[in-house]
């Protein structure tokens, strides 16, 4: 059930995805840079700041049509009314960006009325992604070997499910090169006769949804850059050697697999944390 939902909410983000550029496109004729206004984090409902500003001010002669002090009063508004912190210098900041840029969409009722539809139709999308997202977490948490894979640098509450759903029960893999083979991160084969190359790439042979998330994990602990971590010092080693980026990544996933078979499989067998 946790991989059918990871599957769902991978459709899901496809569409969410199509329609934000759908929204972002609208603005560009509307509001130019719009989007980029706000840099505040996703809400646990899925909904966005920018997201909720442009269905108020979905023209930029919304905020250039009034004064800076009226429009600072409406802002601060605005902010309370959903639940966002206020801030005078992001005001002026909005204020400053709108009067910069020019509208190539009039500001009439029928282009209101597609960024209302627009904006309608993300925020839908946005609703079921954090639906099926927190679905994902209820049932990684019934899983045995969650309270292990949670508490791994580098996973959090949105790639530790997507892991265990890719994965599953890591017992049937005979042993952790298995697990990599499967990701498609184990050295591929590159030898004829005698000769026999001492660099190889990885197969790729495996499933490339786990590989993805794998790529996702070994950024955020490139983010994070935890010294004491084994999995980020073989990344940082990698990188410092001079390796392409998809050698350190792929080597640093092959890493993070070994010691995720280890920690897990222990974890599951004998039914602990």
């Amino acid at each position: 059930m946790l991989k059918t939902t990871y599957r769902q909410y991978q459709q899901c983000a496809k569409v969410q995805t199509m329609l934000k550029n759908n929204l972002i496109s609208l603005l560009d004729t509307a509001f130019p840079d719009a989007n980029r206004l706000f840099t505040s984090p996703i809400r646990a409902d899925g909904s966005e700041k920018w997201v909720d500003f442009v269905s108020s001010f979905w023209h930029c002669e919304c905020v250039c049509g009034l004064s800076e002090k009226a429009f600072t009063a409406r802002y601060q508004k605005w902010c309370k009314k959903h639940g966002y912190n206020f801030s005078q210098d992001k005001a002026l900041d909005i204020y400053a960006s709108a009067c910069g840029h020019f509208s190539v969409m009039p500001k009439t009722t029928t282009a209101k009325l597609l960024v209302d539809q627009a904006v309608a139709q993300l925020r839908a999308a946005s609703a079921a992604l954090a639906v099926l997202r927190n679905e994902m977490q209820s049932l990684a948490a019934s899983l045995p070997e969650c309270p292990v894979v949670m508490g791994m640098f580098g996973v959090g509450p949105a790639l530790g499910p997507q892991l265990m759903a890719e994965i599953g029960d890591v017992t049937r893999f005979a042993h952790k090169g298995s697990l990599a083979a499967y990701a498609g991160v184990d050295p591929g084969a590159n030898q004829s006769g005698t000769r026999e190359a001492k660099s190889t790439p990885s197969s790729k042979s495996g499933s490339p949804e786990l590989r993805r998330t794998l790529f996702l994990v070994m950024s955020a602990l490139l983010q994070t850059s935890l010294a004491d971590d084994p999995v980020f010092q073989f990344l940082d080693k990698k990188r410092a050697e001079g390796k392409p980026y998809y050698v350190y990544m792929t080597a640093g996933a092959n890493k993070f697999l070994r010691v995720y078979y280890a920690g897990e499989g222990i974890s599951v067998i004998s039914g602990t944390d």
